[in-house]
């Protein structure tokens, strides 16, 4: 489906590496599916996050396939991955590292820097809720700077560098919601849907095979070719009327807005960051591209807004009392604003 790693030329002209990209965009899902059954869009979404360098936060009941689906992508794409299982008692030392005091045969005493799990390129933080805002933050920070510091000392993670983290949204007990501010630096949000009856009977049917029949993976690109994307996608440029439509889109979302709505601003008890914006524009453009197109439409931003706004409207009481969730609130203001 598409050219060898090994044989493509990283000379090639912009036009002919987008069309590299979505090619090897198609080869690399399809793998996916030959593993993962059903969560199209949850498949395509982390996809997009890892061309686009961001984080994800997936939230479902367990046992849907998370984390195969995080070590598949890493064999697919050619990329390290681990997994860390929060818990209360897990420490930040037990995330990004720590220092170890070691002796030589000399008899001479140093300090070396023993990496945690972080320092990988695929990361599953699961359940990230139930661990202690302390361990959530120093993986938080991690996720926003892509290095670490211990002992005065920086580690550059490695490039590309994704964070997929779960939550379970039925238990609440023991666990430690992740403040706003530190939910603004995922890039989306993904509803993690249970299966239906056909979707549970093809899972059986493929967990229950010999593992000599189980479909295997090769990988299809390579740690490289993700960080040229990332920057080929960084360089196209945005049409000032989309701009304006993205701003215009999250202006909507803050109930201080005299063009908002007063039912929809009583819903809403705070709204999209900057980094909402950012978010919109990069899954915009990256949806465009992907549709063969190398200029973003108003349509492309409608599209991604729920993955990139769900985790950055808070609700306020009225709302949480009348069951309306922030998916609701998202699509009503696309609505409107599609009017």
């Amino acid at each position: 489906m598409t050219a060898s790693v090994a044989n493509r030329n990283p000379a090639c002209r912009p036009d002919a590496d987008l069309d590299q990209l979505r090619q090897t965009a198609s080869a690399i899902l399809a793998s996916l599916h030959r593993i993962i059954v059903g969560q199209q869009h949850v498949v395509e979404s982390v996809l997009w996050a890892v061309l686009l360098q961001g984080h994800v936060l997936l939230e479902g009941v367990p046992g849907l396939g998370k984390t195969v689906l995080m070590s598949s992508l890493g064999q697919v794409l050619g990329l390290s991955a681990s997994r860390v299982q929060f818990t209360p008692d897990l420490m930040p030392a037990d995330i990004i590292g720590t220092r170890m005091l070691e002796q030589d045969e000399r008899g001479n005493v140093s300090f070396t820097f023993e990496k945690g799990p972080v320092f990988t390129q695929v990361l599953l933080a699961d359940e990230i809720n139930r661990a202690t805002p302390k361990t959530q933050s120093a993986l938080l920070e991690a996720m926003q700077e892509r290095r670490v510091t211990v002992g005065g000392v920086t580690h550059v993670l490695p490039r590309p560098f994704l964070v997929m983290a779960t939550q379970n949204p039925l238990e609440q007990e023991g666990t430690y919601p992740l403040p706003e501010a530190q939910l603004d630096r995922f890039l989306f949000k993904l509803i993690v849907r249970f299966p239906t009856e056909l979707e549970l009977i093809e899972i059986a049917r493929r967990t229950l095979m010999s593992p000599d029949q189980q479909a295997k993976i090769e990988p299809v690109t390579n740690a490289e070719e993700l960080v040229r994307w990332g920057h080929l996608l960084q360089g196209l440029p945005i049409p000032t009327e989309v701009l304006q439509y993205a701003s215009a889109l999250i202006l909507a979302t803050h109930p201080d807005q005299k063009r908002v709505d007063p039912k929809l601003a009583s819903w809403i008890r705070y709204g999209a960051s900057p980094r909402g914006l950012q978010a919109l524009l990069k899954a915009g453009r990256l949806r465009a591209v992907l549709k063969g197109r190398d200029i973003v439409t108003r349509d492309d931003i409608n599209e991604v807004a729920l993955p990139c706004l769900r985790h950055r409207v808070l609700l306020s009481f009225e709302a949480e009392s009348e069951g309306i969730t922030p998916d609701r609130v998202v699509e009503e203001i696309v609505r409107r604003m599609r009017a």
